[in-house]
């Protein structure tokens, strides 16, 4: 069975060395998990694969200063064969309706770059990036609807395994 998720989310992204402003969409969530069934001579058994999560379905980014722009599909897995987290992309120069650039891999590991000149290389190997801290205003300075303000119920509850508690606390 699948969990659907609808994250109807756009953010921006500033450069502050160029003064550029990135708008950009996000993908679905799914919570994804496979039922094999077994059925023996006097009985029938369900057993229940390990839960994941996947991103899938359309987003963009968009330059409004200088007119680049970035088609991304985010593919779920297929329910017979395939592989979880692949991504394509199309990246257009201003006014153009050919992509200069195409980007295909897993979004959680090696992408990599075709060009129309013909060169073909890594895009990105998301798996050597390192880990940035995020940078978050402690809960007191935060409004009552910022996200972590907002969620704390929910997130002490699920670290301590409550999910009776946690599920209470979204209400």
């Amino acid at each position: 069975f699948k969990i659907y998720f609808y994250f109807p989310l756009i953010g921006c992204v500033t450069c502050l060395d160029y003064d550029e402003h990135y708008i950009l969409t996000f993908p679905n969530g799914y919570g994804r998990q496979v039922i094999n069934i077994f059925i023996y001579i006097y009985n029938c058994r369900s057993i229940l694969t390990v839960p994941w999560i996947e991103l899938g379905g359309e987003c963009s980014i968009n330059c409004s200063k200088t007119g680049y722009n970035a088609s991304i599909v985010f593919h779920t897995k297929p329910f017979y064969g395939g592989k979880k987290h692949r991504i394509t992309a199309e990246i257009f120069s201003p006014n153009d309706k050919k992509p200069f650039c195409s980007i295909e891999g897993e979004w959680n590991g090696v992408m990599y770059a075709k060009y129309t000149t013909g060169e073909n290389a890594v895009f990105i190997d998301t798996k050597k990036m390192p880990t940035i801290k995020k940078k978050v205003r402690k809960l007191e300075d935060q409004d009552d609807f910022e996200s972590r303000c907002l969620w704390k119920d929910v997130t002490y509850n699920l670290k301590i395994r409550d999910i009776d508690a946690a599920t209470a606390a979204k209400h």
